[in-house]
């Protein structure tokens, strides 16, 4: 790219508030019928995607804009983001776990040929959950397998028995939680708050509040860059540069903020993860380089496992359930929690490779 840095910041900002504006008029343009509401969501997406570039830029080139426009308006992208994302991340998460619950009370599947994955050694806990062939049964749940199954290696009991009470009680609950993100989502829409965030997006289309600075881009980039690292620094990479190392699993049976704790340093990397690869975008980087995508995506199934682990937890609190069914969310808030540290073993090893490379 070329030019100022004023002008190519200039430049990228309207791009992203033109990708808000066209996203905004596809979702008020769709219909009510099913193409309708995947386009609604596609379109919420992208909007999302949108509203999240240029709160990420405001944030990282800030020196060269107008301060109090970009503080005033990057709180309010970010409320946006966060509102439109819920419900995706419910349907998201309900999904995981009932894929989980499936390949773990299912029969133990047949071995196939090793596809390749993202980073050596992650295994399938990258990708998307395998979903092992359902037992023929009621709702295509396994059902309780014949005595002396377990003996033989098969699924045991106690899993097969509560899986499907697991299934309902999750899907139960998730669904509630999606259909009141929705109502949200809708009510966000009609808001005057809305209404002055997209006014301002409007005006950001044709018009960049810059400020009078002899600041650089590069360097702006680069100090997103330093944070980055600095924050990486304070991630136990040597213990998760080990398979099966059970960090993860430290605390799951504590206290319930235990696991959260545990997280947030990993959470935060990825908000920063996020934020130097939005600033690169800025300098005309697009793609991001291989390595960098993924660790990106290590640290996005990162925090999809934590949350799917923490909604079974927070299921398996429900009073007056059953045993079994207790059991089941049990072993499924285990296997996430697994996936969380196989997640954190992928990314030291994307970001110790990437550290090398340089």
């Amino acid at each position: 790219m070329t030019g100022t840095a004023g002008e190519i910041l200039a430049a990228h900002l309207q791009h992203q508030a033109t990708e808000f504006l066209r996203s905004l008029r596809l979702h008020r343009e769709s219909t009510t019928d099913a193409q309708g509401a995947e386009e609604s969501l596609a379109a919420a997406r992208a909007l999302r995607r949108a509203a999240r570039r240029i709160g990420a830029t405001l944030h990282t080139y800030r020196p060269l804009l107008d301060t109090e426009w970009a503080a005033s308006l990057r709180p309010e992208l970010a409320w946006l983001s966060g509102t439109l994302a819920q419900e995706h991340a419910y349907a998201t998460r309900l999904d995981r776990l009932l894929n989980a619950l499936h390949r773990l009370s299912g029969p133990p599947p047949v071995p196939a040929p090793a596809v390749g994955s993202r980073s050596a050694g992650a295994g399938p806990a990258l990708d998307a959950p395998a979903v092992g062939s359902r037992s023929a049964g009621r709702n295509g749940w396994a059902q309780p397998q014949a005595q002396g199954a377990e003996e033989r290696g098969g699924t045991p009991r106690g899993l097969t028995v509560g899986a499907a009470k697991a299934a309902a009680l999750l899907e139960r609950q998730l669904t509630l939680a999606r259909t009141r993100a929705h109502s949200t989502a809708l009510q966000a829409f009609g808001s005057s708050r809305f209404h002055a965030v997209a006014d301002n997006v409007a005006v950001l289309a044709s018009e960049v509040p810059l400020r009078d600075s002899a600041d650089d881009l590069k360097p702006l980039a680069a100090k997103a860059e330093a944070e980055l690292a600095e924050a990486v620094t304070v991630l136990p990479l040597g213990q998760a540069g080990h398979p099966y190392n059970a960090e993860a699993l430290l605390h799951g049976l504590a206290a319930e903020t235990a696991p959260d704790a545990q997280d947030a340093p990993w959470l935060k990397v990825r908000s920063l993860l996020r934020l130097h690869r939005y600033a690169q975008e800025v300098l005309g980087h697009v793609p991001p380089e291989p390595r960098l995508a993924d660790a990106s995506h290590a640290l996005n199934v990162h925090r999809e496992a934590a949350a799917a682990a923490q909604a079974a937890a927070q299921a398996a609190r429900t009073p007056r359930i059953a045993p079994a069914t207790a059991y089941a969310l049990g072993v499924l808030h285990a296997d996430q929690r697994h996936e969380v540290e196989a997640a954190r073993f992928a990314f030291q090893q994307a970001w110790q490779h990437e550290t090398v490379g340089t």
